[in-house]
């Protein structure tokens, strides 16, 4: 045995003198079903969320609600599904009644008149409220077990009406209102299928429109840009029952590949079988239909695998994509062949715009994409103009050619080809086009670069200026986002521009090298001839603000959220010549049970001189003199960079309101843990090399130097660390227990331990295996598991689909774990996906966690 200089077991020894003690308690529990947290947590889980503050698109009012937390149950999860190219649906459309949504609602408006309260009759509960574009009603539903009843809330009588009331199943608010605020459309779902209603506002009345039950699989209704008739995706008439299963197979199943390399990364819910392919077709095969305010219903096209229509702005074509055969076994939905159609109101085939193969590959490298065309979409500042995206390059980076991509415009009627818009040197980002002015990006992930251009976008492909040229990784270089606002004329958000119109304003992060200042939000305005920036406003200490709305177009007013180290958020208005700031809202604690936790942002460096940070929780009444040093709990998800300058960028504010989520490992706090949560784990690049290159030292360096710095601050016991993370970071769990004597033990989520069973590329890793084995294997803590002594729970959803962490990444780890002598339990989810989402699942997964580290990370220090 050996012994620390310190005089303490050294910890491989401890725990396994620790899993002597504890294996027969988790055998005896093992399959003793859901289990649920002590109840300081149970209560936290069953409190309302924190309310929620929203600015109206006219800039006048905050919508104030308090929830339910949203839960779903696991016999929800058990309803009849399917998992089918990609894709997870429910065969039946869900016509249940949840209990669960807004408990009270409040209209404060923003110049400070009285408040407004919405009812809610006891023991309802509230859908979100819709506003109508002129900001004049808000559409809801009142729900209780027995009935959904749709109600309009009119801010001229400041009262509310009943429109219409559904016994027979569940009402959704899509689409919602017309442009005109005249109509509010909403489906009626039942076992039976999903029904189409329209509310006439001002008559109070609504109907059931006669259409074929709408398809709750591949989409369901939109309105025509804002306008009467609705286009619906439908089941086709005389669709017939599922199909069934054959009693015994038809055949092999034939996959073929000769000599053209198609490297595809992992993907889950792929089809399996002609099977598959029957039920793919029946659940997702649509009618296209149109139907006016009058209920008459017109059949546009033939039925097939739609996706839902994209409406011209004008309201006079719609973009059609129909996905068709062959379909494919190694790749889901997203790359099966599409045929893209410009299409008429009654159906007719304007154009055939493009035909897309089949994409099977994927590969890795960056600045790779498909090629032909990837993007198609309708220009929204005109009438009736595509915009087609295409690679120049054929989607391979490796090619050298002066322009990597093109942007195109086709205009109706769609006569001819399509003219050249712009040509990028670099992969294009998008553009943004707001009248004759386009603010167009290019981006270059190998150079770890992004640009932006102001461009004339009523001059095609005629260049424009330089506008910002920075490394996308480094926050402290990043420009800011452009204020918008909602406009009615045009029915988009559109960015707030000066009277005069010299101006567009910009807001960000005010990201700052110096930890101790931290982000300092901010407000700019940019003139739009010349590209210069002026700062308007910027928070300042002792306050985190940031800004929420400009209640005016020269940025004499804003709506600012602020908070403090000691002061919860809160909404004020503030006058940006004067400084003077008035409270619009008093909101409750967003988390009371949490209120003497401590909370602390905290800065440190690794050996390689990467600064790092995190969010340090202590638990609550901890008193450092009295209670000693903490059993801690560090759960991270790691993030590749390019150069350590951007590494090092540090996010959040020292002056921040730090209040504990719901977050599953935060609630450890109410089990007496310290917790250190998203502690930075960057693996960077050194030496023009891929950061992977370097990934297990920097990983263990960077875990050294967190719990060197809860050691430092004499809160951590660095004898009782245990770490954890989900997908990635279950990932990371897994190689600290094999590269480290950090921990005393870890929880690894959802993850991936065999980087061979990804051959392909993982996270931004642009290698495939045979291209870097030593990286793959060297990443794998399954190719360590034989290393891997600390205890180490496995937790896992049955359905995972994400991609890359198949179920068997866990199933693997723990035979390997096992095989090895190592300490192990591993827990699978039934139903549940890469995140856990019954209630009965997170509760458990609690539990698990609980149980976990009271047995092998809260023993005290054991004497030789």
């Amino acid at each position: 045995m050996r012994i620390h200089p310190n005089g303490y077991v050294h910890m491989r020894m401890l725990n396994r003198a620790l899993v002597v003690i504890a294996l027969p308690l988790a055998s005896a529990i093992a399959q003793d079903g859901y289990r649920t947290p002590p109840d300081a947590i149970s209560k936290i889980l069953d409190s309302p969320a924190p309310p929620i503050a929203s600015v109206s698109t006219d800039r006048k009012w905050l919508l104030i609600t308090t929830s339910d937390v949203q839960e779903t149950s696991i016999g929800e999860l058990a309803e009849p599904t399917l998992f089918l190219a990609g894709r997870r649906f429910f065969t039946q459309p869900d016509a249940r009644i949840d209990m669960e949504g807004v408990r009270s609602a409040m209209l404060k408006p923003v110049d400070g008149g009285a408040e407004i309260t919405i009812p809610v009759p006891d023991g309802a509960r509230l859908t979100n409220p819709q506003w109508n574009r002129a900001n004049t009603k808000l559409a809801y539903f009142v729900m209780t077990p027995q009935r959904m009843t749709l109600h309009v809330f009119d801010l001229a009588t400041r009262s509310s009406r009943a429109i219409v009331g559904q016994a027979d199943g569940r009402l959704a608010g899509t689409p919602g209102w017309s442009r005109d605020g005249k109509h509010y459309a909403f489906s009626a779902t039942t076992r039976d299928g999903e029904a189409l209603w329209v509310a006439d506002i001002d008559a109070g009345s609504a109907k059931r429109l006669a259409t074929n039950s709408v398809n709750y699989v591949a989409g369901g209704c939109s309105w025509s840009a804002g306008r009467a008739p609705l286009v619906c995706l439908t089941f086709p008439a005389g669709r017939g029952a599922e199909p069934a299963r054959p009693e015994a197979p038809a055949g092999p199943i034939v996959q073929e590949s000769f000599g053209r390399a198609v490297p595809t990364r992992t993907n889950t819910y792929l089809l399996k079988d002609q099977h598959d392919v029957s039920l793919f077709d029946h659940y997702l095969t649509s009618q296209l239909v149109s139907v006016a305010i009058d209920g008459r219903v017109t059949l546009l096209g033939q039925p097939a695998v739609h996706a839902p229509p994209a409406v011209s702005p004008d309201g006079r074509y719609m973009l059609v994509r129909i996905t068709h055969k062959p379909y494919s076994y190694q790749v889901g939905q997203q790359s099966f062949p599409v045929r893209t159609e410009v299409w008429a109101p009654d159906g007719r085939v304007v154009r055939t715009v493009y035909s897309r193969p089949l994409m099977e590959s994927q590969p890795s490298m960056r600045d790779a994409t498909s090629p032909g065309m990837r993007t198609i979409s309708w220009r929204p500042d005109e009438p009736a103009t595509l915009m087609l995206v295409q690679a120049l390059d054929d989607g391979d980076p490796r090619k050298a050619v002066p322009k990597r991509d093109r942007v195109s415009l086709h205009s109706a009627p769609f006569a001819g080809e399509p003219s050249i818009f712009v040509e990028t040197e670099r992969r294009f980002g998008g553009i943004q086009v707001y009248g004759k002015v386009g603010l167009l990006s290019d981006v270059s992930s190998q150079a770890s670069r992004a640009r932006m251009w102001i461009v004339d976008a009523s001059q095609p492909n005629a260049g424009g200026r330089l506008l910002w040229d920075f490394n996308p990784e480094d926050r402290v270089a990043a420009p800011g986002t452009l204020q918008l606002a909602f406009d009615a004329a045009s029915d988009r958000a559109l960015p707030v521009t000066s009277a005069d119109g010299r101006f567009f304003y910009l807001s960000g992060p005010g990201a700052s090298k110096d930890s101790k200042d931290g982000d300092r939000p901010y407000l700019d305005r940019l003139e739009i001839a010349t590209g210069k920036t002026e700062r308007l406003w910027q928070s300042a200490p002792p306050y985190y603000e940031s800004v929420v709305a400009m209640l005016d177009n020269d940025a004499k007013k804003l709506i600012i959220r602020r908070e403090s180290v000691n002061e919860r958020p809160d909404y004020y208005t503030v006058d940006v010549a004067s400084k003077r700031v008035a409270r619009l809202t008093t909101l409750p604690d967003p988390a009371p049970f949490f209120s003497s936790v401590k909370a602390e942002q905290i800065t440190y460096k690794r050996p390689d001189g990467t600064q790092l940070n995190g969010t340090m929780y202590l638990p609550p009444g901890y008193d450092k003199a009295r209670d000693g040093k903490l059993p801690f709990f560090l759960w991270a998800y790691p993030e590749e960079f390019r150069s350590a300058e951007a590494a090092s960028n540090v996010a959040g504010s020292p002056y921040q309101f730090r209040r504990p989520t719901r977050a599953d490992h935060l609630l450890l706090l109410a089990q007496g843990y310290g917790v250190l949560d998203n502690p930075t784990m960057p693996i960077v690049g050194v030496d023009g090399k891929e950061p992977n290159d370097a990934y297990v030292p920097q990983l263990v360096a960077s875990a050294k130097a967190a719990i060197d710095k809860l050691d430092e601050l004499g809160v951590g016991d660095r004898n009782r660390m245990g770490v954890g993370g989900h997908s990635y970071g279950g990932f990371m769990t897994g190689n600290l227990l094999a590269h480290s004597d950090l921990f005393r033990a870890g929880i690894a989520r959802s993850g991936a331990y065999n980087r061979t069973l990804t051959p392909f590329g993982f996270q931004s890793e642009p290698r495939t295996y045979w291209q870097a084995p030593e990286v793959y294997d060297q990443m794998s803590p399954f190719r360590f598991a034989d290393k891997i002594k600390e205890p180490i729970l496995l937790i896992h959803g049955v359905m995972d689909n994400n991609q890359g962490t198949f179920p068997i990444q866990s199933e693997r780890m723990f035979a390997a774990l096992k095989g090895n002598g190592g300490n192990v339990r591993y827990v699978q989810l039934p139903l549940e996906s890469h995140g856990y989402i019954a209630r009965e699942s997170r509760r458990h997964v609690v539990w698990e966690m609980v149980t976990w580290l009271d047995t092998y990370v809260k023993q005290p220090k054991v004497q030789p």
